[in-house]
């Protein structure tokens, strides 16, 4: 039986764990909101220095080269940001993640003892239903594992997915460019 004071910890430990993940939270806003302050200024700054460098071109040919010469770098741009947006989200996504686990093994672990707590001052006659219950706990833990494993793999997945779509994007980038 839980006494008040497991119950006062208990709601501790999770309001510390809500401010734990609030916090990471606004963490990776925090980076997302600098990283599209650092993008802007910077596409600002671009833009002016393209707009003079085509106003100042002496005919069609330069103004044609000028142009070209544009779009390699600005697709090099978007697909750095993307990367850094990625990164963002990924991190933030696995601190979330790992408190989660953490929690999650932790409520397992209280859940547990107090199974076998319980088991241990079951009338006699209960052990097959001691040992059902068990059993069913031990296959729920082992369903639960086996999700956290495919969720990483598809995660992983995922990442060398769009590694190789940002590789690809910047080669077609490069070699459309040089074909102008």
């Amino acid at each position: 039986m839980l006494t008040a004071e497991q119950i006062v910890a208990a709601h501790k430990a999770n309001i510390e764990t809500l401010f734990g993940l609030t916090t990471k939270a606004f963490e990776g806003v925090e980076k997302l909101v600098e990283l599209n302050v650092q993008a802007t200024k910077a596409a600002l700054s671009e833009s002016a220095n393209s707009t003079q460098a085509l106003l100042s071109a002496k005919d069609a040919q330069e103004l044609l080269t000028l142009q070209a010469s544009l779009f390699q770098p600005l697709a090099e741009k978007t697909v750095a940001y993307s990367r850094h947006l990625y990164d963002i989200a990924s991190g933030t996504g696995t601190e979330l993640g790992k408190a989660a686990e953490a929690q999650a093994a932790d409520a397992q672990k209280k859940f547990n003892a107090l199974v076998d707590n319980a088991a241990k001052n079951a009338p006699a006659g209960s052990e097959t239903a001691v040992a059902v219950m068990k059993s069913a706990i031990s296959a729920s833990n082992n369903a639960l594992e086996s999700v956290q494993k495919a969720v990483k793999q598809a995660t992983e997945m995922a990442e060398a997915n769009f590694n190789t779509v940002t590789s690809q994007a910047v080669s077609a980038t490069k070699a459309a460019t040089k074909k102008r």
